[in-house]
């Protein structure tokens, strides 16, 4: 027999044993767990060694192809600065995005202790995710190469080995744009010294042969042009998920939005810490402006743990009907 929404609805209200609290295990205390995050996973560790090593690759070219044999010192000093800069800056960018947690919900804290220290009501009931038996916040997402639920999970990128999320799309932002700066840069440097070539003998605009010349430009000319129509878009849609307090997954989903929205200039503020400042720009800055709603985030809890009456009251502030999420 077919158990319809209706039905289901009204027969698991207040039931944790349809939450299956018993194949939880109870989280970890927060005194064991490490504070750094990375997630282990063949394919993400490849990409990521593979982004540092094009950087170096497009480091090197710039250096010891253009700039190191090139007469004049000014325009030398000037441009290695710059580009150096600015991949230091991405490269900053993407180790903070690859070890910074997105926003992962504490795992496993669906046990039937902390279920019931909810207190929950006919009508007031919760999301609990199957896979990592977690207690689901809204706008959650599993993510299954991380094997955790991400609060704001916009997409799992494997170029920097992690989800992107509410806690490191900051510098998801920053290293798209970063990348693209570099690339728009050295395109520019690779057009300026082939016409340098030209006019001059070849064998005075570089260190290296002729023909080593040629093909270290046009590797780097295919690289830096490929990174930039990718990281354009990339930021470009991002910044526009940010704008729209929308993330990737919603919109693919088509998801109507059940929160209230925080958009354009306010939602640019959240996702970067605070007003806008030159800490924008900068990958070390930590993120301060983080408001996470009590209501859209619960705390891992031990087994013997109890919710205060305040804690309770805000969690069961919303008025949602509980169902198993398959995403």
């Amino acid at each position: 027999m077919m158990i319809t929404p209706l039905h289901r609805f009204r027969d698991i209200e207040r039931t944790p044993e349809y939450l299956q609290p018993e194949k939880c295990v109870p989280p970890p205390s927060r005194a064991s767990l490490g504070t750094m995050w990375f997630i282990r996973d063949g394919c993400g560790i490849a990409c990521a060694v593979v982004t540092w090593m094009l950087v170096f690759y497009a480091d090197f070219v710039v250096l010891l192809v253009m700039l190191v044999p090139s007469r004049d010192y000014v325009y030398s000093v000037i441009n290695g600065t710059l580009f150096n800069t600015l991949a230091f800056l991405a490269l900053a960018s993407h180790f903070r995005a690859m070890l910074t947690d997105p926003g992962a919900v504490p795992k496993g804290n669906a046990t039937k202790e902390f279920i019931e220290s909810l207190q929950l009501k006919p009508g007031q009931v919760v999301y609990k995710c199957p896979k990592c038996c977690s207690i689901k916040p809204d706008r959650a997402h599993h993510c299954s190469v991380c094997k955790r639920c991400i609060r704001k999970m916009d997409h799992h990128c494997p170029w920097v080995n992690n989800c992107v999320g509410e806690n490191n799309q900051k510098y998801f932002v920053l290293f798209t744009m970063y990348i693209a700066l570099i690339s728009l840069h050295a395109l520019i440097m690779v057009g300026f010294h082939f016409l340098y070539c030209f006019e001059e003998d070849w064998t005075k605009c570089s260190s290296f042969s002729p023909p080593t010349t040629v093909i270290l430009l046009i590797l780097l000319c295919f690289e830096a042009l490929l990174f930039l129509i990718f990281t354009s878009v990339m930021f470009g849609t991002q910044v526009h998920s940010i704008c729209t307090d929308e993330t990737g997954i919603e919109r693919l989903k088509n998801q109507k939005p059940t929160w209230e929205k925080i958009s354009g200039w306010e939602g640019m503020k959240l996702a970067f810490g605070g007003a806008f400042s030159l800490g924008w720009f900068n990958p070390f800055s930590n993120l301060n402006c983080q408001s996470p709603a009590p209501a859209e985030a619960v705390a891992a809890a031990p087994a013997s743990e109890i919710m205060t009456q305040e804690e309770i009251e805000q969690f069961l502030a919303r008025d949602v009907a509980i169902q198993m999420l398959h995403e």
